[in-house]
């Protein structure tokens, strides 16, 4: 999968438009994801994406960077054996897509406004 553009509040992946947050799993995205919390990546926004078993997750914070990620779910992810990679989504998508071209099996999980 392909990030082709992002901008505040929309996104396009593999030529198709999504305007609310995603999940892009090896080999699907998730157009629905909501955190329980809004601005916060809690333990149980993680089941789907644990599910998937990625070595790394690509979380995009926000345009702005206003999603946070607390120590609970930090924590949660390494006893997991997943490495957590964290930047405002712009940053992310680019992360994303340079991790995809060394075929590390990656997760994105991007937070598209705020």
């Amino acid at each position: 999968m392909e990030i082709t553009r992002y901008r505040f509040g929309e996104i396009e992946i593999d030529g198709r438009t999504y305007t609310a947050d995603v999940i892009i799993m090896p080999e699907r995205v998730v157009d629905t994801w909501w955190r329980k919390q809004g601005h916060n990546l809690a333990v149980a926004d993680l089941a789907e994406i644990i599910a998937a078993k990625p070595e790394i997750l690509i979380v995009g914070t926000g345009y702005y960077g206003r999603m946070t990620i607390p120590d609970e779910t930090r924590r949660y992810l390494q006893a997991q054996s997943v490495r957590l990679r964290e930047a405002h989504t712009r940053e992310a998508v680019e992360e994303f897509n340079r991790l995809q071209r060394e075929s590390a099996r990656i997760v994105a999980a991007l937070h598209l406004t705020c």
